[in-house]
């Protein structure tokens, strides 16, 4: 092992389990630096931090959009921005919408990023995207985030049944389409036909074992992100369902739900722990882990994230097929 400041940085062998690509994507070592986040109340360094994140994911990611096969659109949802973002193959006809809720350590990703980071999502998914572009810290700290997806939600419920809708989310994105599922329940609400949560961020708290033992292994996220959870809470109590839906009773009621990680995500006990209080409480819900990658899967580059790919179709698909036509 070696030591990077208080991160334990640990030098593990690529294995020969997973294939070529994903060997070369995992022997490029960490994508992130761990980074130095500014104190809670320094509001001008948080904003400064989110500026500079959001401009070098849109250096990434921009031109590798450019050309790809969707036509956009953007609507107000009662006041919540919302870009939809639709395959030019979807038939035209098609009722159906994912809601998407972007990761980002709750902070990032909004704007262009949230708008250009959902391609990736309408052609996994094969059908039209409503990507909230929600309210982020440190300006608009809980509840406010959560609000505009319950918004976009309840906006989105006005002109689609809910079985012609499936929600999903991937890091702190999957923590909000699940807190929001669980406000839409509370408030009466109807669910949507399923639930896509891929390496939810579930628990604010950081309680589960994978923080400790995939710390300085996964190479998108190297250590604890404590800070902008609590940045997000903003001195909300960290185990409300609301923050960690880990911690919420689904006893109640939760759509059918597909959830992915891999083992060296930092996120490997978010998942694993959701997945089991969900089938505890009776909610189908199936579980997909993937052999040596961490939080992202293998950034889209291996065969194993197109495997992740169709299972996400596949689920989506048999969700609406098995919710009913249209309305």
């Amino acid at each position: 092992m070696r030591h990077r400041g208080s991160l334990v940085m640990r030098e593990v062998p690529v294995p020969t389990s997973v294939s070529a690509e994903a060997q070369r994507i995992i022997a490029m070592g960490p994508i992130n630096p761990p980074t130095e986040y500014p104190p809670l109340d320094d509001i001008e360094a948080w904003r400064v931090l989110v500026a500079e994140r959001d401009a070098a994911t849109l250096a990434m990611i921009g031109d590798r959009a450019a050309g790809l096969p969707v036509v956009f659109d953007e609507i107000d949802a009662d006041g919540v921005r919302v870009f939809v973002i639709t395959p030019t193959e979807t038939d035209p006809s098609s009722r159906h919408v994912y809601l998407h809720v972007h990761g980002g350590s709750f902070a990032f990703g909004g704007g262009e990023a949230c708008r250009l980071l959902s391609i990736r999502t309408a052609l996994q998914v094969g059908a039209c995207v409503w990507a909230v572009d929600y309210r982020t810290p440190p300006d608009h700290p809980y509840p406010a985030p959560l609000d505009d997806c319950l918004t976009a939600y309840r906006f989105l419920l006005g002109r689609r049944a809910a079985g012609e809708i499936v929600v999903g989310g991937e890091s702190a994105g999957g923590n909000l389409a699940a807190a929001m599922l669980l406000r839409a329940r509370d408030e009466g609400l109807p669910l949507p036909a399923g639930a896509v949560l891929l390496t939810p961020e579930a628990d604010l708290t950081e309680s589960g074992d994978s923080f400790q033992t995939n710390a300085g292994l996964d190479p998108v996220l190297p250590g604890s992100l404590m800070a902008t959870n609590l940045l997000y809470a903003g001195g909300h109590d960290l185990t409300d369902p609301y923050l960690s839906p880990l911690f919420a009773d689904f006893t109640r009621g939760f759509p059918p739900t597909m959830l992915r990680t891999g083992t060296r995500d930092l996120f490997l006990s978010n998942t694993v722990l959701l997945h089991r209080a969900l089938r505890n409480a009776g909610v189908a819900a199936d579980l997909h882990v993937m052999e040596a990658a961490g939080h992202g899967g293998f950034l889209g580059a291996a065969p194993e994230d197109r495997d992740i790919d169709r299972e996400i179709r596949a689920f989506v698909d048999a969700r609406w097929a098995d919710a009913g036509g249209d309305r």
